[in-house]
């Protein structure tokens, strides 16, 4: 989806009949225009800018297809357990012969090599077996999930740095190559300073809830309607908040006078801060804390998340027309350019829209088309 915010042709082959495991991923749905039911909201979420074709590439005429849309790919991205795609004609070795300037992107769990290699993998299994929901959750509770998958996320991110890299390798050698990512690896690489607490120190991690281990006060309040988040990570922003909160007698307490004495004395400030925080709304301690210089926030839901004046000005919330659903919203694009501009130009597509459109242009006469319908091969 990243690419095809950046103008690049996406075209997702789907099942035929069934489709992305996603469309049905709900509720919540969207509603049609004529009161039927829909697609995800989930599947809504991740595939705008898309062409959806169906094809049976495990029958012959649809493995031709997909050797003819190979040959003039610039890129394929797939998710298969390793060695599946292998033996339908489809795997790197054999797709490089068409096209030698292909990109292959093949995202696994594990990885396809190792003891774990033929394993499936979902986000939420590599958020357990990669480190992350161990150090997730408050300290004296039980391991949690992040709240949306984030491990996917990443290995997308990941892949998508990936792919643009080797578009440029490409502009030198004029040669594809395949790009191995696995939801494990990229999970391990952003433990990130967790990690290296571990690999440098020997120091086991554990959860912390919205705290941090090093820094102190950094974390969630409850005040009197809700919560806030501060997050004073030195010297100078402690000192912005004891002001702004009208606490100067903090400043004077030796046991608070660096960050290292207040991680020494996080129980007693933690338990003192929480009962400030909670004699007062969080809109109150919003307007105190505005231009103190240190960083805070409320702790938002979705409709105050989109609802805030920043998201709103930056345009994070766009409008597309779906072709049974009429207008929906979808997130912006997070990244603005100086000279040129991500665009979303098209809704998430209904399963096989663009088949024919697809096929036309690959060279299949209408009569061939429909041959390859009356023979369930799209």
């Amino acid at each position: 989806m990243l690419l095809g915010d950046l103008g690049a042709e996406i075209i997702k082959v789907e099942r035929p009949k069934v489709g992305d495991d996603t469309r049905s991923w709900g509720p919540p749905y969207a509603t049609n225009t004529d009161g039927t039911v829909g697609e995800s909201a989930y599947f809504l979420s991740v595939n705008r800018n898309k062409k959806s074709i169906t094809v049976d590439f495990k029958s012959k005429q649809g493995l031709e297809i997909v050797h003819r849309l190979a040959k003039e790919a610039d890129v394929l991205v797939e998710n298969y357990v390793p060695g599946t795609l292998d033996k339908l004609g489809l795997g790197y070795e054999e797709l490089s012969k068409l096209n030698p300037r292909l990109i292959y992107a093949s995202i696994t769990g594990y990885g396809p090599t190792g003891p774990y290699a033929k394993r499936p993998g979902y986000d939420v299994i590599i958020e357990a077996e990669a480190g992350l929901m161990h150090i997730t959750g408050e300290t004296d509770g039980q391991p949690v999930k992040v709240g949306v998958a984030i491990t996917d996320l990443t290995t997308g991110l990941y892949a998508h740095g990936a792919i643009m890299a080797s578009l440029l390798n490409r502009m030198r050698t004029n040669r594809g190559q395949k790009v191995d990512l696995s939801l494990l690896e990229c999970q391990v690489a952003s433990l990130a300073n967790i990690g290296s607490n571990y690999l440098i120190g020997g120091n086991e991690a554990t959860r912390w809830g919205t705290s941090h281990p090093s820094i102190v006060p950094y974390q969630v309040f409850p005040t009197l309607d809700g919560y806030i988040m501060i997050g004073a990570g030195n010297d100078g922003q402690f000192r912005s908040l004891c002001r702004a909160i009208r606490q100067e007698e903090l400043l004077a307490d030796s046991e608070y006078q660096t960050n290292s004495l207040r991680v020494k004395n996080r129980s007693k400030l933690i338990e003192t801060l929480s009962d400030i925080f909670r004699k007062q709304p969080t809109q109150t301690w919003l307007t105190n804390l505005e231009g103190s210089g240190i960083p805070f926030g409320p702790i938002n839901n979705m409709k105050q998340t989109f609802e805030h004046p920043q998201v709103v000005h930056r345009e994070m919330i766009q409008e597309v027309n779906h072709p049974k659903a009429g207008k929906i919203k979808v997130a912006g694009v997070p990244v603005k350019y100086s000279e040129s501009k991500a665009t979303i130009r098209s809704a998430p597509p209904l399963l096989g829209q663009h088949t024919e459109e697809v096929l036309e242009g690959l060279g299949y006469s209408k009569d061939e088309i429909r041959k390859l319908y009356e023979t369930n091969a799209i």
